[in-house]
């Protein structure tokens, strides 16, 4: 832990000169997009994974018409295809599987106040006047962040409004790859007579509204954290609106 809080640190200093006292935040923007990178090929992957799902959709048509009656048969027969042409219903999910342990990381590194035995130099650090170990509900106290509208509470309602605005981007780009039948499971627009991935029902109707949790997150980590999760979702919608276009 020692090591990263290094690595961290040794960015920021870098970037002193350019950014000034934001220098840890753009540091962990970088961190992110770094991670991002490691992860592309794994992206790519769930992509053309993504798409010959989509293929499969005609086919899982006619086992629902074959199979409708019998919802046992139909579910073992479309997992049956999804393993005889060798595509998995959930390879979308290892590229935010594979980011876990990064975001945990700095979650840990900006909720801790020692470090390798000493003091966490990097609670510190701030973003425009809010601490990037500091919370929302920290931002709202009269003694710490002045209210909804002191420093740190305006910092928090940028944060906000970039990660409702790319929920909301998410939420669009979602729907239209779900009436295209471009997601796994989800039914095509023309007629909606394609069958649900077996187990992925609930997921299906929740999906484009998963978006939108991320608001939730960024309210009770630490800021640094929610500058990753504000990253990485910027990142996702980018890189889903090319891949998948």
């Amino acid at each position: 832990m020692s090591g990263f809080a290094g690595v961290v640190e040794g960015l920021a200093d870098a970037l002193q000169p350019v950014v000034g006292g934001s220098a840890a935040a753009a540091a962990i923007v970088l961190f992110t997009a770094f991670v991002r990178l490691l992860v592309l090929p794994l992206s790519l992957a769930a992509a053309r994974g993504q798409k010959a799902k989509a293929a499969l959709q005609p086919k899982i048509a006619e086992l629902r018409k074959r199979y409708g009656r019998n919802p046992e048969k139909l579910q073992r027969a479309v997992l049956e295809l999804h393993a005889r042409e060798k595509v998995s219903p959930l390879s979308g999910c290892l590229p935010s599987l594979c980011q876990l342990p990064a975001f945990f990381l700095l979650y840990y590194l900006f909720s801790s106040e020692t470090i390798g035995g000493r003091g966490n130099e990097l609670l510190g650090h701030e973003l425009f006047g809010a601490p990037l170990g500091g919370r929302w509900l920290d931002a709202l106290s009269g003694a710490g962040g002045g209210g909804v509208f002191g420093q740190a509470g305006v910092v928090y309602l940028g944060v906000f409004a970039v990660v409702a605005a790319v929920a909301y981007g998410s939420y669009r780009l979602t729907r239209r790859m779900m009436a295209a039948g471009g997601v796994s499971g989800m039914p095509a627009a023309a007629g909606g007579d394609v069958e649900q991935v077996p187990g992925m029902a609930a997921v299906s109707k929740a999906m484009p509204f998963m978006s939108f949790f991320t608001l939730i997150t960024v309210a009770v980590v630490p800021l640094a954290a929610a500058l990753y999760v504000v990253t990485s979702t910027t990142w996702s919608l980018v890189e889903r609106a090319v891949l998948y276009r």
